[in-house]
């Protein structure tokens, strides 16, 4: 067998997918978490985000073979932080800011976690685009805005409370709709900020801004 047939049908799949644009690629993506979000996991099908973004089913299955392919690539290519960047000069403003973004994508994320809790347990490739995608960019954000308090001299390295932060935020959002049947908007997270995490971390609380128009 020579290298050109050896390689043959992996350059031809390569050949195959270079016929998307990024552009039109993430318009599948986006079409197949919006679906996700609105009808669950298991309600989505190929031929469903096919009609909704006008195109041939066998343009899916020729780039993505499987449903759960496909939305492991979709997830994948959302990996970037929103929370990345907040760096006010101090920790208080920081972790205020953090809540304040955290709000804007509070009730799209919390949705696409909630249609994928069932499949996430029954894939491990979908459990781990979805840390990816959605809870290791924010956790690793909301460590580096500590990592900057603590290196500022706000509250000491060994301090207690620095471990559960990042949880305690991530976990708020996601907790609101179950508990109080109301995602968690900017006012509900710059309280809980107030009332819990700056005094946990020995921070005096501030009247926080009011929450942003919109």
């Amino acid at each position: 067998m020579t290298s050109q047939d050896a390689h043959g049908p992996e350059s031809a799949a390569a050949s195959r997918r270079s016929k998307l644009t990024p552009e039109r690629e993430q318009e599948f993506f986006d079409a197949v978490l919006e679906q996700i979000r609105e009808c669950g996991y298991e309600a989505v099908t190929m031929e469903g985000v096919a009609t909704s973004t006008r195109c041939s089913k066998s343009t899916l299955y020729r780039q993505w073979k499987t449903k759960p392919q496909f939305v492991v690539a979709a997830l994948r290519s959302r990996r970037q932080s929103r929370l990345a960047g907040i760096d006010t000069g101090s920790l208080a403003e920081d972790l205020r800011e953090a809540a304040r973004g955290a709000a804007r994508w509070s009730m799209t994320d919390t949705k696409l976690l909630q249609a994928l809790g069932h499949a996430v347990t029954q894939d491990a490739d979908l459990a781990g685009a979805l840390r990816e995608a959605i809870v290791e960019p924010e956790i690793t954000a909301l460590r580096e805005i500590l990592r900057r308090g603590v290196e500022r001299g706000e509250v000491e390295a060994g301090h207690p409370a620095l471990e559960y932060i990042p949880a305690q935020m991530f976990g708020m959002v996601r907790a609101r709709p179950v508990v109080d049947g109301e995602y968690a908007d900017e006012a509900y997270l710059l309280r809980f900020v107030e009332a819990a995490v700056l005094p946990a971390l020995g921070l005096g609380p501030e009247r926080p801004r009011p929450p942003s128009a919109g």
